[in-house]
């Protein structure tokens, strides 16, 4: 299993995604700014991964902080926070991760060390990685439960243990129905346009795993389906909403659509920390509107005229009449889905 964060005393490693399956890279850093970056330019993805990562990205500013070189302590904490938490305007785990250790340093400060707001905040960020894997575990065992032995399953972008702190969520559901049930599953893994996370992170990953993978272009997949080639969609998600809806990388709602069309099962995977408590339909989402350059100059060749429109959101928002079934690491729900995401919000309350 790959992993690609490391927490390492007083530094944290990361995996260089966007180097992969070229160059296998661990980048090692003390500064909260290199993860913020980081996170931007893709290099850390994945939306399990992203809370993983920011928490770990505040205890580095925590340790900058108390270093004392930054003025008030508590102020370069907002600071801090308020960095990471807009690197990635969708991705909804980064705000609960943060969320989470800010409960942590604001209650009675003025009565706190530095070094014991530090101590506290490594302590918390490994909860929320040892909680990330555990949630892994969960969903990659129910998800499996819906993969059946000679399953043809087409699946989008990248949610394996590079996106996450163990099995992963949609792919993490493959990899334990081949690697732990013995089922004989044959992937497709979309392209995944215009970053190609498919292509490059989704099947360097399956085949480490030595399980059969064939690479389409994303433009492909209503053909397979209409040829009886694709028996179930599951993807990720790294937003959804008390209604269901829910987004994920951009290409997932016409998958959807083809999924429906087709009368093919479409599941979607995800911890609970992908819930947005706080929004009900999916047009409340905030989407990320990334560089043109990605699409203009994919891996810098130019492919398009010189000055040319383009538009390059990052995700797009499936809605969830078109989803068969959300998999998370408390079991598998299906429609309607209001009602039991109201009963874990619910819980969620009461448990802090």
């Amino acid at each position: 299993m790959l992993k690609a964060v490391e927490w390492k005393g007083e530094t944290f490693q990361f995996l260089d995604q966007t180097l992969l399956p070229l160059e296998e890279v661990y980048i090692e850093t003390s500064d909260y700014r290199e993860v913020e970056e980081a996170i931007r330019q893709l290099k850390i993805r994945g939306a399990p991964l992203l809370g993983v990562t920011a928490a770990y990205g505040l205890c580095l500013g925590a340790l900058e902080g108390e270093k004392g070189k930054v003025g008030d302590f508590f102020s370069f904490l907002e600071k801090v926070d308020v960095d990471l938490r807009t690197s990635r305007p969708t991705a909804v785990n980064i705000s609960w991760a943060l969320d989470r250790l800010k409960k942590i340093w604001e209650q009675d400060m003025e009565d706190w060390s530095p070094r014991q707001v530090v101590n506290s905040l490594i302590d918390e960020a490994k909860k929320i990685e040892e909680e990330d894997y555990k949630n892994n575990e969960n969903i990659a065992r129910y998800g499996a439960q819906l993969l059946q032995d000679e399953d043809r399953v087409l699946t989008h972008c990248n949610t394996g243990s590079l996106a996450c702190s163990g099995w992963g969520t949609a792919l993490g559901a493959i990899s334990w129905a081949v690697l732990q049930e013995g089922k004989k599953i044959q992937v497709y893994a979309d392209e995944t346009r215009p970053l190609w996370q498919g292509a490059r992170l989704t099947a360097f990953e399956l085949m480490k795993n030595s399980i059969p993978v064939t690479v389409i272009c994303d433009n492909m997949a209503g053909y397979l389906m209409s040829q009886g080639l694709v028996d179930k969609v599951i993807v990720g998600a790294d937003r959804v909403t008390l209604q269901g809806d829910a987004a994920n990388k951009i290409g997932t709602y016409s998958l959807a659509v083809l999924a429906h069309y087709h009368k093919i099962p479409f599941y979607m995977a995800f911890p609970l920390s992908s819930v947005d408590f706080s929004i009900r339909e999916g047009r409340e989402i905030p989407i990320e509107e990334r560089d043109p350059e990605e699409v203009i100059a994919p891996r810098g060749i130019k492919i398009t005229p010189p000055g040319v429109g383009v538009r390059n959101p990052a995700f797009d928002v499936t809605p969830h009449h078109l989803i068969t079934a959300l998999i998370t690491e408390k079991g598998i729900v299906y429609p309607p889905f209001e009602e039991v995401l109201l009963n874990w919000k619910t819980e969620a309350r009461q448990n802090g």
